[in-house]
């Protein structure tokens, strides 16, 4: 779908995306630059925030609207969504609020962000056993991977929807279909799927993102979901008076608590940036994540094509199901770190990444709003770069 579909002309474009104007935006696998829409609707709560107090009666509306826009996109009921964020805090939730018991395993990859994998490492420390999976791949996280590596003793598997470096999908419903067939839980950092592909829950137990990248949304605001039957599993380890049954704000004798996904939402929420996520989950939601999607790969096949024609290394997957709008490369040529420089000192935000092994890569994630010119452009100086760093 050419970009023209999605706006009337290029000045809308610029308008919905001012980063558009001055820059070339190609770092949504990082932190993504606000919308329009988005800054506009924050701005619009700051001031009225100004006039009244900041849990107004229409912020209250407005939360419960993006709890419903916010679980129909991965396909949950707004009972099972909190409106919590960053990603780590959800995945230190989920590690947290589960009784488990010494000899317990769970399985993760040592590769994958941080964020997914110190949560599970701490639980170490209550006699559970991590267990790491090894791909053939850096992100190729596989159903029969997954299969050979759990145990008897499997009572979790945390994995990321896509891997932030090589961009690899998984197949989340095959995953979760077999890992429920036994019983064992599936946690899944979404973080660069939401907003970007198809994520559904339908499968899974537990799910973290934030907004900040491909959801389009502010920093410190996301998604955190626990299906229904896993709300008394998963027991809230932060605690205050809004998930904690406290009427007229009186401290009860006993705990008890709220009976959907906002027992996980211990005090203020984050009501600046939920009013910006209103927005953004309201964009992608006129889109549709299905027309969306095919927009990412159809990006993803020029970027492809062009780095391909200057010979540079692609690392993950360039087509098929575990493709992503993420594509990560290594010039034939020339110093990484400068070409990244060069990039950015002509308008263009990529990102530079490192390896475990301290190989230096190169990043374009872009998304729907991205134009065909702007891909063509950046090809243009990244050869240019190429040839004049050494």
């Amino acid at each position: 779908m050419p970009a023209s579909d999605f706006f009337k002309d290029e000045a809308e474009r610029l308008s919905r995306f001012p980063i558009a104007k001055e820059k070339i935006f190609l770092a949504h696998a990082a932190v993504t630059a606000l919308p329009r829409c988005a800054a506009d609707a924050m701005a619009e709560y700051a001031y009225a925030s100004c006039n009244d107090h900041q849990e107004f009666d229409g912020f209250i509306t407005t939360m419960k609207e993006t709890r419903r826009l916010a679980g129909k996109l991965i396909g949950a009921k707004p009972s099972e969504i909190a409106l919590l964020g960053p990603t780590s805090l959800g995945l230190s939730l989920f590690a947290n609020g589960i009784n488990w018991q010494p000899g317990d395993e769970v399985i993760c990859y040592q590769d994958d962000y941080p964020a997914n994998v110190y949560p599970w490492l701490e639980l170490q420390r209550k006699g559970v056993t991590v267990r790491f999976l090894e791909p053939a791949e850096p992100g190729a996280i596989t159903p029969q991977l997954v299969a050979s590596t759990i145990t008897g003793k499997t009572r979790l598997v945390a994995l990321a929807s896509c891997h932030f470096l090589t961009g690899y999908r998984i197949d989340i419903d095959a995953i979760g279909k077999l890992l429920g067939e036994r019983d064992i839980l599936f946690s899944l950092d979404a973080i660069q799927t939401c907003g970007a592909f198809p994520t559904s829950v339908e499968h899974v137990d537990f799910l973290s993102a934030d907004a900040h990248k491909w959801l389009l949304g502010p920093m410190a605001i996301g998604i955190v979901y626990v299906k229904e039957k896993n709300l008394d599993l998963l027991r809230p380890s932060l605690l205050g008076a809004w998930n904690v049954e406290s009427p007229d704000f009186i401290t009860q004798e006993e705990i008890h608590f709220h009976p959907t996904a906002r027992r996980y939402e211990p005090g203020v929420l984050n009501a600046s940036g939920i009013v910006g996520f209103k927005a953004v989950l309201e964009l992608l939601d006129t889109l549709g994540i299905e027309t969306i999607s095919n927009r990412l790969l159809e990006l993803k096949s020029q970027v492809i094509a062009g780095l391909q024609a200057l010979n540079c290394r692609i690392h993950g997957p360039s087509e098929g199901s575990s493709s992503s709008s993420i594509t990560t490369f290594t010039p034939p040529t020339g110093n990484i770190p400068a070409i990244f420089s060069h990039l950015a000192e002509s308008g263009i935000i990529a990102s530079c990444r490192k390896d475990r092994a301290g190989s230096e890569f190169l990043r374009f994630s872009p998304h729907f709003y991205n134009s065909e010119e702007e891909i063509a452009h950046t090809l243009e100086i990244l050869a240019a770069g190429m040839r004049s760093i050494t």
